[in-house]
């Protein structure tokens, strides 16, 4: 199921750009703490699996060149190419 609620897409757009720079690499899998209650997400052992999907290389290839340059450059290109990024939530 293809995610589009705008507040989780935000949110799963940060860890993206989190993993990247971790990984050091354009990592094609994220997790995400479920949340268990209103009021935001709580921290738990429980985590949904999304798959990103870029569909376009040349897009992919930039992110990958944005991530030696830091945080604020990866998140500038992520947020230029959003529409090329999705996140499907896996079972």
């Amino acid at each position: 199921m293809k995610e589009t609620d705008p507040e989780k897409l935000a949110l799963l757009y940060e860890r993206f750009k989190d993993v990247c720079l971790v990984e050091k690499e354009v990592w094609l899998e994220i997790f995400m703490p479920r949340d268990v209650v209103k009021g935001g997400p709580v921290l738990t052992n429980r985590q949904d699996r999304y798959e990103v999907v870029i569909d376009d290389k040349e897009v992919e290839a930039t992110l990958e060149a944005n991530i030696p340059l830091g945080g604020k450059a990866l998140a500038a290109a992520i947020q230029q190419y959003r529409d090329h990024i999705s996140f499907i939530k896996k079972s």
